[in-house]
């Protein structure tokens, strides 16, 4: 059984869409970052702390992921309120930025980890964009304060890699990890 690490309704979304079957057990993980550790260390250790905190059998292929944005050397997380989101948006406004995920997948006692990055190019935003996005409620608990997906995408004019990713969960490095751990689905 292939079972989803977390409670983020994107990453149930594009693994349906994958056409995996899964089980969803969120674990309850503490997630903050340690003094001098790296954004793709951070991204990847969370990973693997969810993975292995999920209650799973031995035989259970279990993957957890955890996703951050990264400008200037700052992780933005998700935001902890809407002036929180508005400081971020600002800091995204006319920039590149990094979107980091890290995965984990275990089964039994063994893991395989990676993280994957994609660029981001965010058009400017007025700052009455960026109230009127924050208003929407989209940001709320987005890593980075945006959704690609959703309303966001009209100010994103390019992309850099993987376009699931920024979503928050890069299905095919995810499938590669599942083909070199030796996990073989059905199709259906």
């Amino acid at each position: 059984m292939l079972i989803l690490a977390s409670q983020s309704p994107r990453r149930r979304e594009l693994l349906a869409r994958a056409g995996l079957s899964f089980e969803v057990r969120p674990p309850h993980i503490e997630e903050v970052r340690r003094a001098g550790e790296s954004a793709e260390s951070y991204v990847v250790r969370l990973a693997r702390g969810k993975a292995l905190a999920a209650a799973a059998a031995a035989s259970d292929w279990v993957v957890g992921a955890d996703t951050t944005v990264v400008v200037d050397e700052a992780i933005l997380e998700k935001p902890r309120s809407d002036d929180d989101a508005v400081r971020m948006l600002r800091l995204l406004s006319g920039r590149w930025h990094e979107v980091l995920t890290g995965v984990c997948l275990r089964r039994g006692g063994e893991t395989w980890a990676a993280c994957e990055s994609t660029r981001v190019h965010f058009l400017s935003m007025s700052d009455s964009e960026i109230a009127a996005y924050v208003a929407t409620g989209e940001p709320a608990d987005k890593a980075g304060a945006y959704a690609i997906q959703g309303i966001a995408s009209r100010y994103i004019d390019r992309v850099e890699g993987c376009y699931l990713n920024v979503v928050g969960l890069p299905v095919s490095r995810l499938w590669r990890l599942l083909k070199d751990a030796g996990y073989s689905p059905a199709l259906g």
